[in-house]
């Protein structure tokens, strides 16, 4: 499952075809090696894993801009750094031509094209005589993929199209689908993939380790019925996630976003990155440095920072501290010494605990710097735990998507929202999260009480707490240091000027943006 993995499979130009108007002639034009796969040999059936190994190294390639794209608007983070339009996204204040959207739009839909290349050849591999339990198993694995990265398209720009095959120029004969059907036909997607798919726990997997599983898609089909309000589907597919015993709280939850971590039992899916333990040569990695940090003092002399991007909000520190919580707030933040003196200047937390520090429990020393007070702690990679020989921020660590304790808090979303379930009561759910925080039972729970158990638990993770806030009306929280929400104007992206230049059809689309 890494990035370098050769494979035949067919490779969009989407970047060189949506990425100007100059280029629109190209939607006429073949996939780029269709000439390639065109010369497969497709009765040599051992060689279709190579489109499953290409598919999960196209997961794993997530370009380091969408994720702030998808988590940047609500209160538990701020954008810092120099980019000033992700900072104005924040604030509510859009802008279609902002670079960072217009490669968001062509990040995901270069994966959504792709996957359906490697869904094509796969079943021809089964045409010519493959395994066909194994093809199907192949194809319901990547149609995961695929609707994971529908759900977050949708979830940013509301009316999207839904890609009907590999070939670039089909998206001129593809109408715009609402916000609701493209949920619903991710769902109706995920009951056609959950047969097919291992009912395993993906670290259980011995072809694929880590790899997705029926349980990952039954996540997938509970977040879309979750945006659908069909809060019964949500309970039942949690349900069955919950009761199949598989998946367990991590209890050392500082550690569950490190090294420790990776192929953890609360994960259901994570992108995998190595450096193959070795101290040099090939690795895989995501970007970290947009997360780390432009001025620290490292425990481990030469590890190397980063940008300084991504800022726990002050009202979420607050929020975490005036709930007496030490364990989310020492794995969730990283304060420097400005922040802790900010806090210090409010009456209310004055008398801060000891353990409120700019040094990390792994030794390591945040600076001050002006680009940002705090950064995310969920991002972060103790230098203690670099390979030895490896010096660059995060290298070796994976990226936590879809945890079991999403999978138990949306359970008890659905029931306080009007759903039954004979699995777990809303109040298990939310005190088997509560207690692993190392906070008090709670004796009673509504919706107000779940929404901000995620909050505390998510916070700064793909824009979780920004959608619960708008799926529920909630949106006077998202007002807070001068930001003004209104539901209708700013919950969808404005689609990218780039793709209104070569899409008819989003010229004749409203998503709100």
């Amino acid at each position: 499952m890494t990035r370098n993995i050769k494979t035949k499979i067919l490779i969009p130009l989407v970047t060189v075809l949506f990425g100007t108007s100059s280029c629109v002639d190209l939607l006429d034009q073949p996939l780029e090696n269709q000439i390639v796969a065109d010369g497969t040999d497709y009765t040599q059936s051992e060689n279709m894993v190579l489109m499953l190994y290409g598919s999960y190294a196209e997961l794993n390639s997530l370009q380091w801009e969408t994720f702030p794209i998808i988590s940047v608007r609500g209160d538990d983070v701020n954008a810092a750094g120099d980019q000033f339009p992700l900072t104005e996204t924040d604030l509510f204040r859009y802008d279609r031509n902002f670079w960072m959207y217009n490669s968001t739009w062509l990040n995901l839909y270069t994966d959504l094209l792709y996957w359906h290349g490697a869904m094509e050849e796969i079943q021809k591999y089964q045409d010519a005589g493959a395994n066909a339990t194994l093809a199907q198993q192949y194809i319901a694995e990547i149609k995961v993929m695929r609707a994971f990265e529908l759900f977050q398209l949708a979830r940013l720009w509301g009316n999207i199209l839904i890609p009907n095959s590999s070939q670039p120029s089909a998206l001129y004969n593809v109408e715009v689908s609402s916000f609701e059907d493209v949920l619903q036909h991710i769902v109706s997607q995920m009951d056609e993939a959950i047969p097919s798919l291992p009912t395993v726990h993906p670290n259980q997997r011995s072809d694929v380790r880590g790899g997705i599983t029926a349980y990952t898609a039954l996540a997938v089909k509970a977040m879309a019925n979750l945006e659908l309000k069909n809060y019964q589907a949500v309970a039942d597919a949690t349900g069955q996630i919950i009761s199949s015993n598989l998946f367990a709280l991590e209890q050392d939850y500082y550690n569950l976003f490190k090294i420790p971590g990776k192929l953890n039992r609360e994960n259901i899916l994570e992108l995998q990155y190595s450096d193959f333990g070795t101290p040099t040569g090939t690795n895989t990695r995501y970007l970290w440095d947009f997360f780390g940090p432009a001025s620290w003092t490292p425990a481990v002399a030469g590890a190397g920072g980063g940008w300084g991007f991504w800022e726990p909000s002050m009202k979420y520190v607050k929020f975490l501290l005036s709930r007496g919580e030490k364990t989310r707030v020492q794995t969730s933040i990283l304060f420097t010494p400005d922040a802790i003196t900010e806090l210090r200047n409010d009456p209310d937390f004055q008398n801060l605990p000891s353990w409120v520090s700019h040094i990390t429990p792994d030794g390591d020393v945040f600076n001050n710097h002006p680009r940002y007070k705090m950064l995310s702690g969920k991002f972060y990679l103790p230098s203690t735990q670099l390979t030895p020989g490896r010096f660059t921020y995060g290298e070796n660590k994976n990226f936590a998507v879809i945890r079991y304790a999403e999978i138990l808090l949306m359970h008890a979303e659905a029931l306080v929202s009007g759903a039954n379930s004979t699995v777990l009561s809303a109040e298990q759910a939310v005190n088997q999260v509560r207690s692993r925080a190392g906070l008090a039972q709670a004796s009673s729970v509504n919706l107000d009480v779940v929404l901000d158990e995620k909050y505390a638990e998510f916070g700064t993770e793909w824009g979780i707490r920004f959608y619960d806030l708008v799926r529920h009306g909630k949106t006077s929280e998202l007002n807070y240091e001068g930001r003004s929400f209104q539901q209708a104007q700013h919950r969808f992206l404005p689609y990218p000027l780039e793709q209104l230049d070569i899409i008819p059809q989003l010229r004749n689309a409203s998503n709100g943006g």
